[in-house]
């Protein structure tokens, strides 16, 4: 009789667990993106032929039920070296979050609000990365990180808030805690990055702004604001992109302005897109060069990027584009992903002083 009772017991307590269990899911997914790049140079600079691994990823989510319309949430991605191998565990989008119809709070290592305008205004055929992604000028961002001045990134420490979807509209606020990581040691250094989007019929908006306090450097505040819209009209989808970025920098205010304007829609299977953005000279007086230009004449530059998807199924497609990033002889943009390395950049650039660089691409892409 006890050792029924006690196999009744043991299986009460292996019960509990699985009971549980079966309120969560678990997911694996993945990308493997990778393409061959042909990229020409201005200057007598050395050309270059290469694979490209573009944001390939592997990754695990999972939700768990708490009850009450309450659920647990939680993802850690990795990058993956599709062209030469390697990567990194959870350097991707990785955390930890409460959801409910209140919205969702996240805590981890992960894009900010000021990354939500991409969708808008982005690069679908290419799933908004290799050489044809449309930030090579954008938010500063060409083959830069925070500490040289850009304001689309991943940001480490971070909280943020997601709003529901309420008739169209969600919102986010995030701040990321530098902690000790700001340059120059600046201990007090943060990042606070906020959006909204509306979405209603063919019509798709948003607007971003980013603060970055003492991460470059003690007393450096810097920010941005982004304005985007799309207009589907069925075969065609047109946007258009605005944005000012204004930084302080130890020579005195350093201010720009950006304009871009596309369309993208369907041809045969597959679907094209084309993109034009301009990137005004700098203003403000500062003598000091961040990224991609400086103040002054012949400091403005353009991109433009072209490219057509072809599915092959569901879950594996071909891509090619043509994507050209052309500075005035005193600016210093580069691509965006993959940027061009071959030459060295003076302190504070993206890249290479006034150079054009023309980039080719043939690539295959399968989701997982």
């Amino acid at each position: 009789m006890n050792k029924k009772l006690v196999a009744v017991a043991v299986a009460a307590v292996l019960a509990a667990p699985m009971a549980q269990a079966q309120t969560a899911n678990v997911t694996l997914y993945g990308r493997l993106n990778i393409d061959l790049e042909y990229v020409d140079v201005s200057g007598g600079n050395p050309s270059v032929t290469r694979l490209s691994s573009n944001s390939s990823r592997f990754g695990l989510r999972g939700t768990e039920s708490l009850g009450g319309g309450l659920n647990a949430i939680w993802q850690i991605e990795s990058s993956v070296g599709g062209d030469a191998g390697g990567g990194t565990i959870a350097g991707r989008d990785t955390f930890v979050g409460l959801q409910g119809s209140w919205g969702q709070v996240r805590f981890g290592n992960f894009l900010a609000p000021y990354d939500d305008m991409h969708p808008i205004f982005g690069n679908g055929p290419s799933y908004l990365t290799s050489i044809l992604a449309t930030a090579a000028l954008w938010a500063n961002n060409g083959g830069g990180s925070k500490g040289t001045g850009t304001f689309d990134d991943r940001l480490p420490n971070s909280l943020r808030y997601d709003t529901p979807n309420i008739s169209g509209f969600q919102g986010g606020i995030q701040v990321s805690l530098w902690d000790d990581a700001g340059a120059g040691g600046a201990r007090d250094a943060f990042v606070l990055s906020m959006a909204g989007t509306y979405r209603n019929g063919p019509f798709q908006g948003g607007v971003a702004y980013e603060a970055n306090r003492d991460v470059r450097g003690n007393n450096l505040d810097d920010w941005a604001f982004t304005a985007t819209g799309a207009w589907n009209f069925g075969m065609v989808r047109v946007f258009g992109l605005y944005e000012r970025l204004d930084y302080d920098t130890p020579t005195g205010s350093l201010k720009r302005d950006l304009w871009g304007v596309g369309a993208n829609g369907s041809a045969g299977p597959g679907t094209w897109h084309v993109m034009y953005q301009y990137a005004d000279e700098g203003s403000g007086g500062s003598t000091t060069r961040i990224g991609g230009f400086t103040s002054g004449a012949n400091t403005d530059a353009y991109h433009i990027t072209a490219s057509y998807n072809y599915p092959l199924s569901k879950r594996t497609a071909v891509y090619v584009g043509y994507s050209r990033v052309d500075n005035e002889n005193n600016a210093s943009y580069n691509f965006n992903i993959n940027p061009y390395r071959q030459v060295a950049a003076p302190a504070g650039a993206n890249g290479p002083i006034g150079l054009t660089y023309n980039g080719f691409v043939l690539g295959t892409i399968h989701l997982f």
